[in-house]
């Protein structure tokens, strides 16, 4: 498993080739954009899921504490995907496993009562300001922070000679501001255009590598 480590504003972060990224000194996990339920949701309806994609979130998020270890855990929005179904019980037993502090970061999917996480021992808030870094679920720029966010699930389009192409996820970086990729396994991506000053971070199933583009003609290529 790769890592790839960066700096923002003097305090160290880990990109995860899962998604997460883990703030070394805070010891915080900030993973975005889960979905759980999603998956129940659309095979209650008859989408030709595999069950076992259910479990694959927890065991990926299993995994990425078990590297990290750390003191909290942050989810940037869209934790569970609409109303409580089945997978909820098994998020419940999860919970009970993590001895981290967690902390939900409201998001525009995060339809279930705060009460239910507040039983579980979870916060939920709208937004974490700490340390000139805001947390927040929608991109958003404001004036003396440098924003940590989700929501998109930002991904980057590679094309090589030819037609050859490769869409894969990313960390998406401007000069005030990361864009975490989503964590869940069925979440879908949105392709963003790189701009002269945005760093892009792309995911492989076991690698988190740098993009580094020169202008082609019309597009960009890898």
């Amino acid at each position: 498993m790769s890592t790839l480590s960066t700096h923002i504003n003097n305090q160290s972060f880990i990109m995860h080739p899962s998604g997460v990224l883990f703030w070394k000194e805070k010891s915080m996990l900030l993973i975005s954009d889960v979905h759980l339920g999603k998956i129940s949701h659309f095979r209650k309806f008859g989408a030709a899921v595999p069950q076992a994609a259910v479990e694959k979130n927890f065991e990926m998020m299993n995994e990425a504490i078990d590297f990290f270890q750390p003191e909290i855990i942050v989810f940037m929005g869209d934790l569970f995907h609409s109303s409580l179904n089945k997978e909820w019980q098994l998020f419940e037993e999860w919970v009970g496993t993590v001895i981290s502090e967690i902390i939900l970061v409201a998001g525009n999917h995060d339809i279930i009562s705060p009460l239910k996480y507040e039983d579980l021992g979870i916060r939920v808030v709208s937004e974490i300001q700490l340390d000139g870094f805001l947390l927040t679920h929608h991109p958003e720029e404001r004036e003396g922070f440098f924003n940590f966010s989700g929501h998109i699930h930002p991904a980057v389009r590679l094309q090589g000679m030819g037609r050859q192409s490769v869409r894969l996820s990313c960390f998406f970086k401007s000069d005030n501001q990361m864009i975490l990729p989503a964590f869940g396994t069925f979440t879908g991506t949105y392709v963003l255009e790189p701009k002269v000053n945005n760093e892009v971070y792309a995911l492989t199933e076991d690698e988190v590598f740098q993009v580094q583009f020169k202008e082609s003609r019309k597009r960009k290529r890898f």
